[in-house]
């Protein structure tokens, strides 16, 4: 058996960075959990909004909150009504100063996060999963994708044993540390059981920054 590793905690520092930006010496577990509290509040409030990434940073007795949506205008509401209310609720929760800030997700079929949400949705509605799995590659790829890989597991269409259905278009490079590889994980809770949904979307190579150094030596 091959070690899995997350392909996201795998290029931390190389290509990609943490969710949580914060140092903390003494209260590193009570900060954590309130970090997952507010996380796990979020997605639930805005899970029709379409988040795909929620950014926590913190400084003395103040939280920044990035939240990146697709739909930025029912995150917000009518006048900034919404965020208002959204602002009140983490006051409550976190017990401290909380900013929230608003980024829109441009292209949400190439966010693996919200591919994976929408794929589960549709497995709740009893759409056939080969079908849903092969739509949304089809869209990612569209959308400019290079590699996309949809997983779902468990009772599929309802059978009596449990197994593994993958559907891949284009490559997605998992041991590369520059390939900008988007994963995402949801779950679809049918009447027959949950799902689980895994998405990798290749998104391109980044180049980092000893690779540019050591092009522009070779250029010069």
């Amino acid at each position: 058996m091959g070690h899995k590793t997350h392909p996201k905690g795998f290029r931390l520092n190389i290509i990609e960075n943490w969710d949580s930006r914060w140092f903390a010496k003494r209260e590193y577990a009570e900060l954590l959990h309130e970090d997952v509290k507010i996380r796990n509040f979020l997605k639930a409030r805005l899970y029709h909004a379409g988040v795909s990434k929620i950014e926590i940073e913190r400084a003395a007795n103040k939280v920044k909150i990035n939240i990146h949506t697709a739909r930025p205008g029912i995150v917000i509401g009518k006048k900034g009504a919404e965020i208002e209310k959204l602002k009140q609720e983490l006051a409550k929760l976190a017990a401290r100063e909380s900013y929230i800030n608003i980024q829109e997700v441009r292209r949400p079929d190439l966010e693996a996060q919200l591919v994976a949400e929408n794929v589960a949705l549709q497995l709740e509605r009893r759409v056939a999963f080969r079908r849903a799995m092969k739509e949304a590659v089809a869209r990612a790829m569209r959308m400019g994708a290079q590699g996309v890989r949809i997983q779902s597991s468990g009772r599929l269409g309802g059978s009596e044993i449990s197994r593994v259905e993958w559907y891949r278009e284009g490559r997605v490079p998992l041991h590369t540390l520059r390939a900008d590889v988007n994963y995402g994980i949801a779950e679809a809770k049918c009447s027959y059981g949950v799902i689980g949904v895994r998405v990798w979307i290749f998104r391109g190579e980044v180049i980092t920054r000893p690779e540019e150094e050591q092009r522009a030596g070779i250029g010069a």
